[in-house]
């Protein structure tokens, strides 16, 4: 592919690269070769453009076949050690032209080669059915000096056979298909390449005092990778960030959709149809739909820089290492365009600054116990007022000359702040103390039941214990959440979309003790006979009841305490007619066993009376369960009556 070297480069984070090519061809083709698993991609995006005029006809490609599979059929297959025996073979039958030794030609059609041992050539026999004659020519193998196919099927099998050789297992290529003269030709695509890094140092001056602000030098440098098999020369170099989509889609495998077997059918007399009335149904109209037009990409050479950060650097650290990258915004994406060509051979990689700005830095104290237990970590603040987007990466921090730590700067799009933890500061013990209760808010009464809403608190203790020769600031960095509310509490000194933070000054050798505070509501449902008199009690002394609803509801409770006084009054007498159901039933068997005449008929006599006095009994019990019950009737009315007038 030296005939259409690379021009450009854009490379992504997630996977692939966009290359363009571009040369002056002569001719109706040129071949481009790619790996195996780069066609589904060449497939989907290859744009072809010819700027010398000329057109392009099409694209032909290898099938996605093995080298076996493409070559079975063909009638020349010749081996890796015995190409010229196995080509005599299989020229059996068909018309040659033999180049022998002695300068003399034989034409004729080839009968065979007879092979006594495959290691002694001298011994190999040739036989030729000589042209226009009955005569067989027989010769030694070690004599022929040439051989011209005349067959035209056998040199076309030949050719295939070369064509198919030549090929990688691992590679597949295509040919570009051109009109007739020069062409200036562009291809473009896209490819799976290596994702492009990004590695940033950040020189920070010692902070101020007061405000703990300082000046650092944010120096950004982006990692690639030349894996393609090629050396790449002075080539325009893109670098992209964000997160264009991107899929593979198999095009390269043929697929051949299976179709549904249609049978002759049996016809019989069609049945009564019955169909339903329509339904008058509601109109749906359709918004027409909006196309947004995807931008065009601008060539490397169109690209204006970039202005960088407003404030230089000092000059020993800003103009060391100047930013060979001007940046464009692409929409949705952002790009870093090299501004000198880069040569990166085949197999190696190279790092090209792509940022170098000064930035205004703040250096924190920030405590999160699940993200780092015990103690606050060092963190460093700043704006992007790089007029660049920063890419997710690695960042050394170097403070007054010396390192003093690392952290991974997120994806920060231009003007967006940036917070990068580096350090922990062990000097500072943080212990957590977690606490939850109940807290009662409000009372409804509904339809019998109590209805309370009750206060969920969550409350946390930080103490904070400052083991250090110098005053600290901390922020106490809290979750957000969508039920819970802080209360009694100071107003968060920064809130992120995630977090609340809070400010807390700590003292030399000094326990500093912080509480935080959430609540949020829910809503609990008990009957009103479940409550006590305590419980109401409770509630009129919090200024939940007044007076008056507190007596109504004492009255329900009186009320409920009187049926079940009545109630258990009838279990009372439910257990005397039991009782009593027992003993007749004892009398009764025992009767049955006396006569009517002498003792056994006085005793006889006592057991009926004994009788009728139970039945009297049970007649008393009767009415007094008769009348407990219509009591219970009664107070259930008032109490329905009580109920509705607490509404």
């Amino acid at each position: 592919m030296s005939n259409l070297p690379i021009v450009h480069m854009t490379l992504y984070k997630h996977g692939v690269g966009y290359y363009e090519r571009r040369g002056a061809v002569e001719g109706e083709a040129i071949k481009l070769t790619f790996r195996r698993e780069e066609m589904d991609d060449i497939l989907k995006s290859l744009t072809l453009l010819d700027y010398g005029g000329g057109q392009v006809r099409g694209v032909d490609y290898d099938t996605p076949q093995s080298r076996a599979e493409r070559l079975a059929g063909n009638s020349i297959i010749l081996g890796d050690s015995r190409s010229l025996r196995d080509l005599l073979q299989a020229l059996r039958g068909r018309a040659v032209e033999l180049t022998v030794s002695d300068g003399s030609r034989i034409e004729g059609i080839l009968i065979g080669l007879d092979e006594a041992d495959e290691k002694a050539q001298q011994k190999s026999l040739v036989s030729i059915l000589q042209a226009g004659a009955d005569n067989v020519i027989i010769m030694a193998l070690s004599r022929i000096e040439g051989v011209v196919v005349r067959d035209e099927t056998a040199a076309a099998d030949l050719r295939f056979f070369l064509e198919t050789a030549l090929g990688q297992e691992t590679h597949r290529s295509i040919t570009i298909r051109l009109s007739p003269g020069s062409h200036d030709l562009q291809v473009a695509y896209i490819a799976p390449a290596p994702t492009w890094r990004v590695s940033y140092r950040l020189v920070v001056d010692a902070p101020e005092a007061e405000t703990k602000e300082a000046e650092a030098l944010l120096q950004g440098w982006g990692i690639f990778d030349n894996r393609l098999e090629e050396d790449l020369e002075e080539i325009s170099l893109s670098l992209t960030a964000g997160m264009p989509i991107s899929f593979v889609y198999d095009l390269y495998t043929p697929h051949t959709p299976e179709r549904p077997i249609v049978r002759d059918e049996n016809r019989v007399a069609p049945g009564p149809i019955m169909l339903q009335a329509a339904a008058e149904l509601d109109e749906i109209s359709l918004g027409a739909m909006g196309v947004r037009s995807a931008k065009s990409r601008m060539r490397a050479q169109e690209m204006p820089g970039m202005p960088m950060a407003a404030a230089p650097a000092p000059q020993s650290y800003a103009e060391s290492v100047a930013s060979a990258a001007a940046g464009q915004s692409l929409g949705e994406l952002f790009q870093y365009h090299i501004t000198t060509p880069v040569t990166v051979g085949r197999g190696q990689s190279a790092m090209v600054p792509i940022v170098s700005s000064t930035v205004k830095g703040k250096k924190d104290l920030i405590y999160n116990g699940s993200k780092m237990a015990t103690h606050p970590v060092a963190t460093l603040r700043f704006k992007n007022n790089t007029n660049l987007t920063l890419e997710h990466g690695p960042v050394t921090v170097l403070e007054s000359g010396e390192y003093v730590g690392e952290a991974v700067l997120p994806f920060t799009a231009d003007q967006a702040e940036a917070v990068i933890s580096y350090a922990v500061e062990l000097g500072l013990h943080i212990k957590e103390e977690h606490q939850s209760e109940s807290q009662l808010h409000g009372l409804h009464i509904k339809d019998g039941y109590l209805l309370q809403q009750l206060y969920q608190i969550q409350r946390t203790t930080y103490r904070l214990d400052n083991r250090t020769p110098q005053p600290k600031t901390v922020l106490i960095e809290r979750q957000r959440q969508s039920r819970a509310m802080p209360f009694n509490m100071p107003e968060p000194t920064e809130t992120t979309l995630d977090f609340y933070r809070y400010q807390v000054e700590t003292q030399p050798g000094r326990i500093t003790t912080f509480i935080a505070q959430e609540r949020w509501l829910v809503s609990r449902r008990e009957e009103l006979r479940q409550q006590s008199y305590q419980g109401l009690q409770k509630y009129l002394d919090d200024k939940f009841l007044d007076a008056a609803t507190y007596q109504k509801l004492k009255d329900l409770l009186d009320a409920w305490g009187e049926i079940a006084q009545m109630e258990q009054g009838i279990k009372v007498q439910e257990q005397r007619r039991g009782q009593i159901y027992q003993a007749q039933e004892q009398i009764q068997k025992n009767m049955g066993a006396l006569s009517q005449d002498g003792e056994e008929g006085r005793l006889r006599g006592q057991y009926v009376k004994q009788l009728a006095a139970s039945e009297s009994q049970l007649t008393e019990i009767e009415q007094s369960i008769t009348e407990l019950q219509t009591q219970i009737k009664q107070k259930q009315a008032e109490i329905e009556r009580l109920i509705a007038a607490l509404g």
